[in-house]
């Protein structure tokens, strides 16, 4: 006569309780927030999986992140599409505004096309590696970027448990190669560069490339930013451009809220710039031709351009005006503004600044940009040993 297997007894335990079943598997339950008995949606070969389940359990509850497995599996079931997923992660998002814009145009124009009515729970590796390369590597920043959003919004989906894992493993996909070469400046072309550029731009051309500031950063100091006692600049603010519009925030990380000291051979146009074109406590140190903020465009001005004259073969040069004139006069043509910044961070280096030092000044959150700086520097090695020899040749 044979005899039916009883459930074995569930051992005690601080959190829930697991069994053993006739079928030789194992039942995990626990008493919820709510005080009533939650299965666990299927039962566990091995009784490690099921302690498994009941610790993920437990912290979710003690994090105030729990919901009841029944509902988790109802949410599975229901159909989740990628776009409405992707836009109600967006706006749940504490973002800066151009962040948001940023992310927002990268969904529109390059993920969204793709994947907006497919479902969360389908995308696999494959439609991922094939949306990948459709993208083409025209554009490799942009490439980077919205696979590493894409990337992000997966993570989060697997969180949610839409997803048992994030499909978004391809090797270096995130990461994208310089397509500009940075334009490095010797103090001598700062300072050729900043006397090109009109008379109430050049101090902040020469704040730049010395202090390293970010052009949102520049275009929202104030008289009230500038220590002329101790000579340093408090960046507190900055601005950008959003859809046309000017929008002052605080600066891009926490890090870049910092003060910065201006070298003193810079003192003398500091206090010249102030006199000049500066009016009361919360004056624009750099303002637009309208006395509001400083739009890139009139800052870049426009290049000169040279013609030829068909029949005779004569050059003729119709002058241009701000920056896109000024590293012309240099004999920069390729050079960004931003590649001051980089110039100011390389110019720290050759003074001795440590990476913590080039951090601090420049306002970064992370060692990665400061790291960059430092080779730069070190590419010029060479030319600083050559230096060197020709100053102990000059006193023999």
């Amino acid at each position: 006569m044979m005899t039916s297997r009883k459930v074995k007894k569930p051992a005690k335990r601080g959190f829930g309780s697991i069994s053993l079943l006739p079928s030789g598997k194992y039942r995990a339950r626990y008493t919820g927030p709510d005080a009533a008995w939650h299965n666990a949606p299927h039962t566990f070969v091995a009784k490690m999986d099921a302690e498994g389940w009941l610790a993920g359990e437990a912290r979710m509850i003690s994090g105030g992140e729990w919901i009841s497995p029944a509902a988790r599996v109802q949410a599975r079931e229901t159909v989740v599409l990628f776009g409405a997923y992707a836009e109600g992660w967006l706006s749940a998002r504490t973002l800066k505004p151009r962040t948001r814009e940023h992310y927002q145009s990268l969904l529109t124009r390059i993920i969204l096309p793709t994947f907006t009515s497919v479902r969360v729970r389908s995308i696999t590796p494959e439609q991922v590696r094939a949306w990948h390369t459709a993208i083409g590597a025209e554009a490799p920043t942009q490439r980077a970027h919205a696979y590493s959003l894409l990337r992000a919004i997966l993570k989060d989906a697997v969180a949610d448990e839409l997803l048992t894992s994030n499909p978004c493993h391809i090797r270096g996909a995130g990461n994208s190669k310089r397509v500009h070469k940075v334009e490095l400046l010797t103090a001598e072309q700062v300072d050729a560069l900043a006397a090109a550029m009109p008379a109430r731009l050049q101090l902040m051309t020469l704040f730049a490339a010395w202090c390293g500031l970010r052009f949102g950063e520049l275009v929202e100091l104030r008289r009230s930013d500038i220590d002329v006692t101790n000579m340093t600049i408090k960046v507190r603010r900055g601005a950008v451009q959003v859809k046309g519009a000017t929008v002052v925030g605080s600066p891009k990380s926490d890090a870049g809220i910092r003060d910065v000291a201006i070298p003193p051979h810079l003192e003398a146009a500091v206090r010249e710039h102030l006199g000049s074109f500066v009016t009361g406590r919360d004056g624009l140190l750099f303002p637009g031709t309208s006395g509001r903020t400083l739009r890139p465009s009139v800052l870049y001005g426009k290049a000169p351009v040279v013609t030829v004259d068909a029949t005779t073969g004569e050059h003729s040069v119709k002058a241009g005006w701000g920056f896109y004139a000024a590293r012309a006069a240099i004999g920069k043509p390729a050079l960004r503004w931003h590649d001051l910044r980089h110039t100011g961070a390389v110019l720290s280096v050759h003074s001795g600044a440590t990476l913590a030092d080039v951090m601090s000044r420049l306002g970064h959150s992370t060692p990665g940009a400061a790291m960059r700086y430092q080779h730069a520097a070190s590419g010029r090695d060479a030319e600083i040993a050559a230096r060197m020899s020709a100053t102990v040749a000059g006193s023999a």
